[in-house]
């Protein structure tokens, strides 16, 4: 009798064993595949060694300096002195890399990260194999691509794999602290309309062309300087923008471009080259296909943009510039402003804060002091609870936040997560196609200075 037990009973735990065994197996890891790679983006998986992910990529692309550029990042990656990671490269870059990529599908996620005019055809083709797709942004540069963008998430949800673009900005705690002290009514009330001349919300960034990696320029490929394969300013880094303002101002909503947006106008303009800051960046001459932006051996790129819009009522600016090298000891910067009827919450990355983003809260007009002090206090003790060290630090008329201590993720946990449980939030996809209708959309009518 009771060693019919014992058996029943080793029986029963084997096939709960085993059942675990099986759950594991068909949770299986992320195998990436790089699809000619173009832009450091393409890196952006490989930083360090995840849970979840193979080690082995398998990487597809023609030949030439985009490839070199990214095979030169893992490796240094993979020999640096700390936390030195171990990706294994599997290479191919036969001329038929992409038709190769689909047929032997060595993986289940496909990172596009390269010449912007190639994606709508990379991610369609990736799509339809059955491949996750984790596109850098711009996944739309023109008004046609955003349609076959469309039919491309439809396909997606038939083939049940998932496409999209990781947003950095959003794991940066300023910007989180930004959309969570916005929610707090108490403290900053609702969003005002504002007005085109006076926008409510508010995002702006700055950038650079000439970059180093350590005493090196780091490289940018040609093509990053031509608007029919990158994309005008307002598609390409306006892309993140356009994110934020959704995404801070309008958390977990679903917005329906026929309902909740309005494109008001666009604008764009040029930052010049010389043919010898152009071959610093580049290495090379300027190719064919830029010479028509060529005037007495100036380039003009048409890389910085503004986009005035309304969204659920509130009117709302992005805007991007780029210059060509950053002073020594600046950055790239961020400014993001969103303006309640209680108080006004501002993000500033100047040389005042080091080039570190700072987020600042001020009353609004017609707030007693009085009144706001008691809220601020009330704010930074709730706030405390969830960020130790949290502070509201007064300086003039305004606040400084500190931060306090806080959990950091970034886009590439996101990403992973998503895939595994091939799941994403409802509102991502829809606020992915409401993002592009708008970057894409201000191409249509716009003014150049």
């Amino acid at each position: 009798m009771k060693l019919n037990k014992l058996i029943k009973t080793t029986f029963l735990l084997l096939i709960i064993t085993c059942s675990g065994i099986i759950a594991l197996a068909q949770k299986s890891s992320i195998k990436l595949i790089v699809l000619d790679p173009g832009h450091g983006h393409a890196t952006y998986m490989q930083g360090r060694m995840y849970e979840g992910i193979d080690p082995e990529v398998h990487v597809y692309a023609p030949v030439g300096p985009d490839v070199e550029t990214y095979l030169n990042s893992i490796n240094r990656s993979n020999n640096r002195t700390s936390n030195p990671t171990n990706w294994k490269i599997v290479l191919y870059t036969g001329t038929d890399y992409l038709e190769k990529m689909l047929a032997e599908k060595k993986g289940n996620a496909v990172i596009i990260s390269g010449n912007n005019s190639k994606k709508a055809n990379y991610i369609r083709r990736s799509i339809e194999a059955g491949l996750n797709v984790l596109a850098d942004k711009p996944l739309a540069v023109t008004p046609e691509d955003f349609e076959k963008l469309k039919i491309s998430f439809n396909i997606a949800v038939k083939k049940n794999v998932l496409l999209f673009d990781p947003m950095d900005l959003r794991f940066d705690i300023s910007n989180i602290l930004q959309r969570e002290l916005a929610a707090t009514t108490e403290l900053f009330g609702t969003l005002t309309k504002g007005s085109i001349d006076n926008p409510s919300l508010i995002q702006s960034n700055l950038h650079h062309f000439l970059k180093f990696s350590g005493t090196e320029p780091a490289r940018r490929p040609a093509w990053f300087f031509d608007i029919e394969q990158q994309g005008h300013g307002i598609t390409d880094v306006s892309t993140h923008l356009v994110d934020m303002t959704q995404w801070a101002a309008f958390p977990e909503q679903i917005i329906d471009p026929k309902k909740d947006l309005k494109i008001l106008s666009s604008k764009e303009w040029q930052t010049s080259l010389t043919p010898s800051e152009f071959k610093l960046i580049t290495r090379v001459d300027y190719p064919d296909y830029l010479k028509k932006y060529v005037n007495d051996s100036i380039l003009s790129v048409y890389a910085n943009g503004e986009i005035n819009y309304i969204i659920k009522g509130i009117h709302s600016k992005v805007s991007v510039a780029w210059h060509y090298r950053e002073p020594v000891g600046s950055s790239d910067t961020h400014y993001a402003l969103m303006r309640g009827t209680k108080a006004v919450l501002e993000l500033r990355q100047g040389t005042e804060e080091q080039y570190k983003a700072t987020l600042y809260i001020k009353a609004a007009e017609g707030i007693s002091a009085e009144d706001f002090n008691k809220t601020i206090d009330q704010v930074k003790s709730k706030f405390q609870q969830k960020y130790p060290g949290f502070d509201l630090i007064k300086r003039g008329n305004e606040y400084t936040v500190k931060p306090g201590t806080f959990k950091s993720t970034n886009s590439a946990e996101v990403a992973i997560s998503y895939i595994l449980n091939n799941k994403m939030p409802t509102w991502e996809v829809p606020n992915m196609i409401a993002k592009y209708y708008i970057t894409t959309g201000a191409i249509r009518n716009i003014k150049r200075d």
